[in-house]
């Protein structure tokens, strides 16, 4: 089962240069339970990346770069499929 609504999907977020950045993302409830991952500018983001940590559901930017800007999209996925949330904008200015 993976339901379609997101719990908590994430929200337009604007920031400073340096600053840290949160995008929430509460996934749908499903069974078994989903996973999360993330999607920026609808290519998957990799947490190789040491600024970025995905941790129970949030995409955590430790020091924001110009570069970080975009349009993200959380995704949750189970054995069932997937489901993507509405996207959010992180702005860096």
């Amino acid at each position: 089962v993976l339901r379609d609504d997101f719990r908590q999907p994430p929200g337009d977020l604007v920031v400073a240069a340096g600053e840290p950045a949160v995008l929430e993302c509460v996934p749908p409830r499903g069974h078994p339970k989903p996973s999360v991952s993330w999607k920026k500018n609808g290519v998957r983001v990799s947490d190789k990346d040491e600024r970025l940590t995905i941790r129970g559901g949030k995409l955590m930017v430790a020091s924001t770069h110009k570069s970080d800007a975009g349009v993200y999209v959380c995704v949750a996925t189970n054995v069932v499929g997937e489901r993507d949330s509405e996207p959010a904008e992180l702005v860096v200015f």
